[in-house]
């Protein structure tokens, strides 16, 4: 579905026409002394300031590949371009809402808070590190803005594919395509841009990401979770299509979105990797639930996330309930954030 052109200069090519919000997002911003108007400015305001880091993105990722062939360890170099580039959306974002709270990655490492109920932005200025440090193009920045922990605006960009997805609370999720060109060559679509039945496992397509913990038994759940997930199911697995490993948790929950994947099992990523991708799947349908088994409302700082796409409900219930019977009674242990 193509979107009317819009007339924000910030905005991309086709800027979404509010619609009457939902019951939830009145509830949340009638909490909050909000409108829908200012919910309007904050996603077009994270959506300029995601093109504002593009460029300060490619560089830095020029700048790490150029260093890298010289120096065996570049994570000082990112946490550097991570630092910078946070740091520039925090003054642009309190510039414009000064009341608002601010929770990054950068600087949560330093504080150690935790998300309250309060108008909150919550950010991670370059997700997809390691394929960003091999010149791999998956890689992006998310920017969330949640109310009473929940995700109401969502904006993620991959600059090195030009790749825009937004969404907001009762307005749809969208995808740009060719952000990084001219408005006369984008294109917005909304979301999920594949509308069909959720096939039988064997034709599901999931992503599995591997993390940084190698050992102990979140990663015995991990690994014989995802063996038993391939496996043939004359040998008692699920046998599912394939699995993907895209390094990217917020890239993962956009893809799913978009209905190019159809469900995302993940533990041990953190909320300003998944909190824009959450609001942008839900309003394209999709749902969230923890990848730990009889979950079905996890908390957006507890670490455990099932994505699953646009599909009839029983349908994505199928996915997530088929998934949990393939951990045999196993999950992941982690505490919340800190």
């Amino acid at each position: 579905m193509e979107l009317p052109h819009g007339s924000r200069i910030n905005a991309p090519s086709a800027t979404p026409v509010p619609k009457e919000a939902s019951a939830l997002a009145c509830n949340l911003l009638a909490k909050h002394s909000l409108t829908l108007k200012k919910l309007i400015d904050v996603r077009d305001l994270l959506i300029a300031v995601a093109k504002k880091a593009e460029s300060m993105m490619m560089n830095a990722e020029a700048d790490v590949l150029i260093k890298a062939q010289t120096k065996n360890n570049t994570s000082d170099l990112v946490t550097e371009y991570d630092e910078k580039i946070e740091h520039m959306v925090r003054d642009e974002v309190l510039a414009k809402f000064p009341d608002f709270k601010f929770w990054g990655e950068e600087t949560h490492k330093l504080h150690k808070e935790v998300i309250t109920d309060a108008p909150t932005f919550v950010v991670d200025p370059i997700d997809g590190t390691i394929n960003f440090t091999h010149g791999n193009p998956n890689f992006c920045i998310s920017l969330a803005f949640v109310l009473d922990k929940v995700p109401v605006v969502g904006v993620v960009y991959n600059p090195a594919r030009g790749d825009l997805y937004f969404g907001m609370a009762g307005q749809g999720s969208y995808y740009t395509k060719h952000f990084d060109l001219p408005l006369q060559f984008q294109k917005t679509q909304q979301l999920p841009m594949r509308r069909a039945p959720m096939p039988q496992m064997p034709n599901c397509l999931l992503i599995v990401e591997w993390g940084n913990e190698r050992q102990g038994a979140n990663w015995a759940c991990r690994t014989s979770t995802h063996n038993k997930l391939l496996t043939n199911a004359s040998e008692g697995g699920a046998m599912c299509k394939t699995i993907r490993s895209n390094g990217s948790a917020a890239l993962d929950f956009c893809y799913v979105a978009q209905g190019i994947m159809d469900a995302f099992w993940e533990g041990g990523v953190n909320s300003w990797d998944v909190a824009a991708g959450w609001c942008i799947l839900k309003e394209a349908g999709g749902i969230v639930a923890s990848c730990n088994p009889g979950d079905w409302e996890p908390k957006l700082q507890g670490h455990c996330y099932l994505a699953v796409r646009n599909a009839k409900e029983e349908e994505q219930k199928k996915v997530v309930k088929t998934i949990w019977e393939n951990m045999q009674d196993q999950k992941f242990v982690y505490k919340d954030e800190k």
